[in-house]
């Protein structure tokens, strides 16, 4: 039927038809509201409501906590402060955030409310540096000085096994004893316990894999907090606020007598930077982070990945000029190794390692057109580049390093030997000497090799004999033999000069032998019976070092990255 407009009668569906039939004649029942309390709400809140109370209470701090006032009164941030500096803004996301222990009040029915809530004293979870995820762990010291609680443990593994599932870089700051024991867990627990150590099956297993492990010491790391920070790759500790340390000072007292140490006596950075135990210094808090950002950035995500390359304005066929004239024509000078470093990587892309230990090597991290590389020099201002115990493991731990994270290496040359004398035969040097020469020929990491100036004896012999066949270059300041001629000429000619009774003449004779031997040893006659590949000028560096790493990132990385899928090389850093 039409309406009063003569319009088209409204079409409906034989199923609309059928439901409005339906609801005239039964119309739908309301449901009533339960008056019953134990029921419980349909959107969970109850639940949801208790979540956010319990994360409300662990990101504010407690300002009349112990443990807070004396974090804030030795000049430290609260671990939530660290976490929120350390990550790129937003990108926290915490795992475990209501891990702790919790007093519940008993309500009506099945319900029940949290009244007290001592969260656990380990922050972790996920967040980026520069962009990168990374998965962290951070102590907080406030809560029991970072010992052992009920959660810490499983915790950590876990996230030590989340590192290894999704191969994420992982970041630890230490501050405490990052779940070590205390005396008054025999007293909660009701009996003692044989330590156990599980979390390490998978640090080792991440060191080995290539899966960056960053540490920063940012209070007093004790224990098994010592022990986590030093078995990373890269470890970094605040000057103002850092020690680190197997027991404090009370214990310490009682075994050793030693009494009256601060942390710092015992285990701070005059202590640790200066013996390898800890890599870098930094000045606080703060630097510690930047550090963390800065080295990460050289690294990939596992060893069965490339090393990041990033944008640069630097051009590769950049002439280095001043290289030219770097080293002195006269041999007992010095000069500054490190400029030439700076000089040959992209601008503000160096970046070194522990500056403050092993002084007679240098290592480190640079970029070449993007691409990172790994440094090794020697430092002829401190020994006259001889290479000392220490120096020899620097020089091994960064071969390792480098090896687990596919990073090729550019190394300078300019090695008189081994150290010599009684410290150095005390100190064990050849035992070290050794141990870096095996670590040389067990890596397989491409190295680049420039002779700035001396190779003389084994040491420099395996510096430059590690790869077969040998990539290196000379510049024309360099000089090599198995011995130095000073000292080399007094023992190859001994008996004769020993015979010439008068001095005037032995000098005379000495300096004949000198300048025989110093026109023999021209590069360039080396070069003649291609005992050196090539002689290079020093201006040329740059350029000749990057389209080496270019070819070896395009070309000879991913081999290797099959290669350690296979099974065929297993990097090891620990």
């Amino acid at each position: 039927m039409n309406d009063d407009n003569g319009s088209n009668p409204t079409k409906t569906t034989p199923a609309e038809r059928l439901s409005q039939v339906a609801n005239h004649v039964a119309p739908p029942k309301r449901r009533r509201a339960s008056k019953n309390k134990d029921d419980l709400p349909a959107d969970y809140s109850d639940i949801l409501g208790q979540l956010n109370s319990l994360r409300t209470i662990a990101s504010t701090p407690d300002t009349k906590n112990k443990g807070y006032v004396r974090q804030k009164q030795a000049g430290k941030l609260w671990v939530r402060e660290r976490v929120l500096q350390l990550l790129d803004e937003g990108s926290f996301h915490e795992v475990g955030s209501v891990s702790g222990t919790v007093q519940w009040k008993k309500l009506q029915g099945t319900r029940e409310d949290p009244v007290s809530y001592i969260p656990s004293n380990n922050v972790q979870g996920f967040g980026t540096l520069r962009g990168r995820k990374v998965v962290f762990t951070a102590d907080d010291f406030s809560i029991r000085a970072g010992h052992a609680d009920g959660a810490l443990m499983e915790k950590t593994i876990y996230m030590e096994k989340l590192a290894i599932s999704l191969r994420l870089p992982i970041i630890k700051l230490v501050d405490g004893s990052s779940g070590g024991g205390s005396v008054t867990t025999i007293k909660t627990a009701g009996f003692s316990y044989i330590p156990p150590m599980p979390s390490f099956k998978m640090v080792t297993e991440q060191l080995n894999l290539g899966i960056p492990n960053l540490g920063a010491v940012l209070g007093p790391a004790i224990g098994l907090g010592a022990a986590r920070v030093v078995a990373c790759h890269f470890s970094v500790m605040a000057a103002d606020i850092g020690a680190l340390f197997n027991a404090g000072p009370k214990v310490v007292a009682g075994a050793t007598f030693e009494e009256g140490l601060s942390f710092t006596d015992l285990g701070g950075p005059g202590m640790h930077c200066t013996n390898g135990t800890i890599d870098n210094l930094a000045a606080n808090e703060q630097e510690c982070f930047e550090q963390l950002r800065n080295v990460l950035s050289y690294l990939p995500n596992s060893g069965a990945s490339l090393p990041p390359i990033l944008p640069t304005e630097d051009p590769a066929d950049r002439l280095c000029e001043e290289l030219r004239t770097i080293i002195p024509r006269r041999k007992a000078r010095m000069y500054d190794p490190r400029r030439i470093i700076t000089t040959v990587v992209d601008t503000e892309s160096w970046f070194e390692i522990g500056a403050l230990w092993g002084t007679t090597a240098i290592v480190g991290l640079g970029r070449l057109c993007g691409r990172p590389v790994g440094i090794i020099s020697l430092n002829c201002e401190v020994n006259a580049g001889a290479l000392d115990a220490a120096g020899s493991q620097k020089v091994t731990r960064h071969l390792k390093f480098c090896d687990v994270f596919n990073i090729p290496i550019l190394q300078f040359v300019d090695v008189p030997g081994y150290a010599i004398g009684t410290i150095a035969e005390r100190t064990a040097t050849m035992r070290h000497g050794v141990a870096l020469a095996t670590t040389y020929f067990a890596t397989t990491t491409p190295v680049f090799s420039v002779v700035t100036r001396r190779v003389y004896g084994v040491a420099g012999g395996i510096m430059l004999d590690c790869r077969d066949p040998r990539m290196r270059v000379a510049w024309p300041s360099g000089e090599w033999g198995s011995l130095p001629l000073d000292g080399g000429i007094e023992v190859g000619h001994a008996a004769e000069l020993k015979a010439i009774k008068d001095e005037r003449a032995r000098a005379a004779r000495y300096k004949e032998l000198e300048d025989e031997y110093t026109r023999l040893m021209n590069p360039v006659r080396t070069a003649n019976a291609f005992g050196v590949e090539e002689i290079i000028d020093p201006a040329m560096t740059r350029q000749i070092a990057a389209e080496w790493l270019k070819h070896v990132y395009d070309e000879l990385l991913p081999l290797r990255l099959l290669d350690r899928a296979n099974g065929k090389i297993h990097p090891i850093f620990y």
